[in-house]
């Protein structure tokens, strides 16, 4: 047995052990205290019987009639006369009779009173009944009980008691036993999960435990496995597109030096190769401070300065800075926006995530296009919306676009495509606005990304 079952098992079998003593412990005095009580009614009763007869027919027949029937009994009587002096008995008189034959008897109720109840210390119990003839009082009629009758009684409901107590412990042993296994089960799998989980094997499964607790657990430690290895598999993913995104520029620029450093090249070509080697170089600088960038991010260093900023004059400076790569393409690029707007953003950054959307529209749209920044104000929302009528995207790569290097289309070269940290930079820059990002697009149609936040209210 493991440690967590052996300790369950224990704490188990201990608290219901203690429960179970003091059940059996309260039932049994219960059960002894009313087995008293009812051979002291029983004796108060017969009292009593023995007294109506007296009083009906008090002769000495009727007096050793008496006397002769309680001697084939269990229980003894006494009668004796007002003033306790012994008329008859029905057995013989011993020094614990006559101890209790000894009490001073006060205002005895007509129907009896126990005068004896002792049964662990006497050697009797006993209840006294006044008769009287005449209207006057005659006498007392004495009854008694030998305790050894009632200790018999105890001793056989002591031994039933025992036998209880002993198939009870053995039930509630195998239960405990049953209930552990049942309980530790699952925990003990979800040991070894998480053992597995930190020696970095991730294929954990649990089979199915129902609705309660035990089985929520499992189901998060399921959701961590798929999360961490999902994260591995992420991670990988990450640095082979770093090495491979970086190994490519850093190969023209090598090559390129090499072809510009001969002696034999005419200034021509060196002056081409070295705008190449520029290009590459401003490239690899780009990615590098999108790296940084992210790296900040993740690090939360990333500072957020925000003020306060009338939208639509932010947003028509940003139209007029990137109207002419617009036009330079042959494509259409249309803003609408209300004056009274304001909201709460970073300028710098906000250019910065806003930008990296247009030049996406830019980049993937076809001459006499059209591309639309519209900003829409609902509910205390500000959603601003990027229109394009370009390329799109197809529905099995729309849940991934914003993952760092992911590239729609795989076969796309690095000119046209891109580093593919662009929409990872702008989901993280608008969450760290405190908003999010939606996007909707279709195959040949074009695409929408919309940036959700809140207005500023004053």
């Amino acid at each position: 047995m493991n440690k967590l079952s052996l300790k369950l098992g224990i704490w188990f079998l201990v608290v219901m052990l203690i429960i179970e003593i003091f059940l059996l412990y309260f039932l049994h005095e219960n059960i002894i205290d009313t087995q008293i009580q009812e051979e002291l009614s029983t004796l108060q009763a017969r009292g009593n019987n023995h007294r109506d007869v007296l009083e009906e027919s008090y002769r000495p027949e009727t007096l050793h009639h008496i006397a002769l029937m309680e001697s084939k009994g269990e229980l003894d009587v006494i009668i004796t006369d007002k003033s306790q002096n012994i008329i008859i008995n029905s057995s013989e008189v011993d020094h614990a009779i006559e101890k209790i034959l000894s009490y001073r008897l006060k205002n005895v109720s007509r129907n009896g009173e126990v005068i004896a109840k002792r049964w662990k210390d006497e050697q009797y119990i006993s209840t006294v009944t006044p008769y009287s003839i005449n209207e006057n009082q005659k006498g007392y009629v004495y009854m008694f009980l030998s305790t050894d009758h009632v200790q018999g009684i105890i001793s056989n409901l002591n031994h039933h008691f025992v036998v209880a107590a002993v198939v009870t412990g053995f039930f509630l042993l195998l239960t405990i036993v049953f209930l552990t296994k049942v309980l530790t089960t699952p925990l003990i799998q979800m040991k070894k999960a998480t053992e597995k989980l930190s020696k970095g094997d991730f294929s954990v499964h649990f089979p199915k435990m129902g609705n309660d607790e035990l089985s929520e657990l499992s189901q998060s430690i399921t959701i961590l496995a798929n999360d961490l290895k999902h994260l591995k598999e992420e991670r990988s993913e990450f640095l082979a597109s770093i090495s491979h995104e970086l190994r490519t520029p850093l190969t023209y620029i090598k090559g390129y030096a090499d072809i510009a450093k001969r002696e034999n090249i005419a200034d021509k070509d060196r002056d081409h190769y070295l705008e190449i080697i520029f290009e590459e170089s401003e490239k690899l600088s780009d990615m590098i401070t999108d790296l940084f960038n992210l790296a900040k991010i993740d690090r939360n260093t990333f500072v957020i300065n925000r003020v306060n900023v009338q939208l639509c004059n932010y947003l028509h400076t940003l139209y007029e800075k990137v109207l002419p790569a617009f036009k330079e393409k042959k494509i259409e690029l249309e803003l609408n926006c209300r004056e009274n707007i304001n909201v709460r953003i970073d300028p710098m950054r906000f250019e910065q995530l806003l930008l990296n959307l247009l030049n996406n529209a830019l980049k993937y749209s076809e001459p006499y296009t059209k591309t639309s920044l519209s900003v829409k104000e609902e509910k205390g929302k500000v959603r601003i919306m990027i229109t394009d009528e370009g390329s799109g995207i197809s529905t099995e790569d729309l849940p991934f676009i914003f993952e760092r290097f992911y590239r729609t289309e795989k076969s796309r070269s690095r000119d046209s495509g891109g580093s593919g940290l662009g929409l990872s930079i702008v989901k993280e820059l608008i969450e760290a606005h405190g908003g999010n990002i939606e996007v909707a697009s279709e195959p040949g149609k074009g695409s929408t990304f919309t940036l959700i936040f809140k207005e500023m209210t004053e």
